[in-house]
């Protein structure tokens, strides 16, 4: 398999979910009241945007596809041993244990930092520093919205509280 071909697959199956999503998955099992004043905090809205988002994304990936030339060279030509897939596999296992342990002890925002950066480090990626901020400022930037501006209440711990 080659890098345009996993681009075009990708971008047509990204595509093909933001229609699902779009037509069939938001309108059918998401529900919202009608009274709902402010349009970012109706149940709708979100999913709506991370559909489109997808399907900006498939599209995206489609046109890298479409415009790159085949080069004949395959994709990820050393490939891991099969017991080190299984390891990994094992490791987001335990990451998704521990996560559950971990949500009522010391609370959603802190949980999710852990977690993020344990993923990052288990599935071996190439940008470590990028991955460490980004565990650190998105969970805060969240808090930060839905605590404060939306006004919704986000699971805090037993030993840490945010402000």
């Amino acid at each position: 398999m080659t890098n345009r071909s996993v681009q075009l697959q990708l971008g047509l199956g990204a595509c093909i979910a933001s229609l699902f999503l779009i037509f069939v998955a938001i309108p059918g099992w998401v529900a919202s009241p009608t009274n709902v004043r402010n349009i970012i905090l109706s149940p709708l809205f979100w999913p709506y945007v991370l559909a489109g988002l997808t399907g900006l994304t498939g599209l995206g990936l489609l046109a890298v596809g479409w415009f790159t030339e085949e080069d004949g060279v395959p994709l990820n030509d050393a490939a891991d041993k099969p017991h080190t897939a299984w390891l990994r596999l094992f490791g987001l296992a335990a990451i998704m244990v521990v996560t559950m342990l971990l949500l009522p002890r010391i609370g959603m925002v802190w949980t999710s930092m852990l977690a993020f950066v344990a993923t990052a480090f288990t599935v071996r990626t190439r940008h470590p520093i990028a991955a460490v901020i980004c565990a650190i400022v998105i969970p805060l930037v969240l808090y930060a919205f839905f605590a404060h501006v939306a006004g919704v209440a986000i699971p805090q711990g037993h030993f840490v509280r945010l402000p």
